[in-house]
C-alpha cells in the first residue's frame, strides 16, 4: 500500500479521501490556500502545506507551487480530487517525472477522454452508439451552420475540452447560431484554454446517465452500475443524483455497462472513471463523453454497491489487482445526492461569501453528510460554491425520497444564503418524486 498521499485539492473531496487515508494507514498532506486555512479539510490531514494566496491561480492552479510542496512533503502518490489537475496530462506527466504516483488513469488515456473530438472517435471504435454530429472540431461558425442544417435544429454546440457545463450551448435555429457559437467559444477558451467547438445533434427530452468504470494494471475492468444525473442547472452542472436509474430495464442497463468498458478498455484505462450518456424516451443510449477522474457524485454508487471507490483507487495505484469480477457487483437499494451550494435562489442562484455562523446538518440511518464546513468557517469568493452533499439511502426510490424530503427540512445553514430552500421545493415537486423528468426540468420548474 501507498505510505504518504498529498490531495492536490481542497474542499469535501480532499477531506473524503483523508479519510479514506486514515482507515487505511495512510499518511496525508492537504495542501491549501491562504484563504483555506482554516478549512476543515487542512485540520483533517497528518501534515498541510501552503500552496499561495487566495485564488486558484496563485495557489490550486499554481503547478510550480504544487509540485514543489509534493516534493516537499515527500509524498509517494498524489490525489487529485475533481476539478483542478484532475483532468491534466501534463500534471500526471510532472509527477511521473519526479517519481511519484498519479492517483488516477495512464496519461494517454487522459489525453484521449479530455479531448471530446477523440472521445467521441474512441467510441465509434469501440462500436458504442454517438449522437449524430460534427466528425470533430469545427473551425467556424460558418462551417457549425452547415453541420446543423444537415442534422437538423436543435443543436448543442460544445467545447471540445473541459467539462463543468461550461461552453455549451443549446442552438434552436439557424439566426441564433453565430453569436452562440461565438460566446461558447469564448467561455470554453477562458475556461479551458481552447475554444474549439463540436456541434452535436441535441436529443429532445433526455437522460443524463453515467455508467461508473473502475479497473487495474492487469486488464480487469468492472462498471458499477449507473447514476441519473438529469436534474441540471441553467449550465449543465449536476445538482441531484441518482443510483440506481430507477427506470433502466435491466437489459438497457447491461449493454450500457458493457458499452462503457469498451470505450475505457480500448484506451488502456485504469483507476476510476466514469462514462456518460444520453438516453432518449425509447431508452436509446449515446455515448456523450468520459471523465477521467472520480465523480462529485460517486457516493450515491458507494451507497447501492457498499464498494469504497477511494480505497479501490488507492490500491490500485498501489499495483493490486481488482478485488472483485463483474459478478459480485449487485446494487440494493436506491441512494439520492443533492449539492447544497452558497447561492441565493432569490438572486438569480448568484454566489454568496461570508462566515457561516449556523450550522445543523442532518444526521440519521441512512444519511451521509460529504462537507469540509462548520459553524464559523468562512466561505470565500474565489472558489466554487459546493457547500457539502447530503446523500440519503433508502429501500427503494420512494423510501429515498421521503429521506431526503425529511434530511432537508433538519439542514440548516445560517450568515450565508444557500440553495437549501431551492432543494426543499425541487423534491417536493409531483414530477420529480414520480420519477418523471429530464434535462430540462430545471428550467421547466424555474420558469413554473
Amino acid at each position: 500500500m501507498l505510505k504518504k498521499v498529498l490531495v492536490a485539492n481542497r474542499g469535501e473531496i480532499a477531506c473524503r479521501v483523508f479519510r479514506a487515508c486514515r482507515e487505511l494507514g495512510i499518511s496525508s498532506v492537504a495542501i491549501y490556500s491562504e484563504a483555506d486555512r482554516e478549512s476543515l479539510h487542512v485540520k483533517l490531514a497528518d501534515e498541510a502545506i501552503c500552496v499561495g494566496a487566495g485564488t486558484n491561480t496563485d495557489s490550486y492552479l499554481n503547478l510550480a507551487n504544487v509540485l514543489m510542496a509534493t516534493q516537499i512533503s515527500g509524498a509517494d502518490a498524489v490525489h487529485p480530487g475533481y476539478g483542478y489537475f484532475s483532468e491534466r496530462a501534463n500534471f500526471a506527466v510532472a509527477l511521473e517525472s519526479l517519481g511519484i504516483k498519479f492517483i488516477g488513469p495512464p496519461t494517454a488515456a487522459i489525453e484521449a477522454m479530455g479531448d471530446k473530438a477523440s472521445a467521441k472517435t474512441a467510441a465509434i471504435a469501440a462500436g458504442c452508439p454517438v449522437v449524430p454530429g460534427s466528425d470533430g472540431a469545427v473551425a467556424t461558425d460558418s462551417d457549425a451552420l452547415k453541420v446543423a442544417e444537415e442534422i437538423g435544429y436543435p443543436v448543442l454546440l460544445k467545447a471540445v475540452a473541459g467539462g463543468g457545463g461550461r461552453g455549451i450551448r443549446r442552438v434552436d435555429s439557424p439566426d441564433e447560431l453565430a453569436s452562440l457559437w461565438k460566446t461558447a467559444s469564448a467561455e470554453a477558451q477562458a475556461s479551458f484554454g481552447s475554444g474549439e467547438m463540436l456541434v452535436e445533434k441535441f436529443v429532445l427530452e433526455p437522460r443524463h446517465v453515467e455508467i461508473q468504470v473502475i479497473g487495474d494494471s492487469f486488464g480487469n475492468m468492472i462498471y458499477l452500475g449507473e447514476r441519473e444525473c438529469s436534474i441540471q442547472n441553467l449550465r449543465h452542472q449536476k445538482i441531484v443524483e441518482e443510483a440506481p436509474y430507477a427506470g433502466l430495464p435491466d437489459r438497457v442497463r447491461k449493454k450500457m455497462g458493457e458499452a462503457a468498458v469498451k470505450v475505457a478498455k480500448s484506451v488502456g484505462y485504469q483507476n476510476a472513471g466514469t462514462v456518460e450518456f444520453l438516453v432518449d424516451k425509447d431508452n436509446k443510449f449515446y455515448f456523450l463523453e468520459m471523465n477521467t477522474r472520480l465523480q462529485v457524485e460517486h457516493p450515491v454508487t458507494e451507497e447501492v454497491t457498499g464498494i469504497d471507490l477511494v480505497h479501490l483507487m488507492l490500491a490500485i495505484t498501489a499495483g493490486e489487482k481488482l478485488p472483485l469480477t463483474q459478478r459480485n457487483v449487485n446494487l440494493t437499494g436506491h441512494a439520492i445526492e443533492v449539492r447544497v451550494t452558497a447561492q441565493d435562489p432569490d438572486k438569480d442562484f448568484a454566489p454568496s461569501t461570508g462566515c457561516i455562523t449556523h450550522w445543523v446538518a442532518p444526521s440519521g440511518r441512512g444519511i451521509r453528510m460529504e462537507t469540509h464546513c462548520y459553524a464559523g468557517f468562512s466561505v470565500s469568493p474565489y472558489y466554487d460554491p459546493l457547500l457539502a452533499k447530503l446523500i440519503v439511502l433508502g429501500k427503494d426510490r420512494a423510501d429515498a425520497v421521503r429521506k431526503l424530503r425529511a434530511a432537508l427540512y433538519e439542514f440548516e445553514v445560517g450568515g450565508i444564503a444557500t440553495n437549501i430552500p431551492f432543494l426543499r421545493r425541487l423534491v417536493e415537486h409531483p414530477e420529480w418524486i414520480k420519477g418523471e423528468f429530464d434535462t430540462g426540468f430545471v428550467p421547466r420548474f424555474l420558469n413554473g
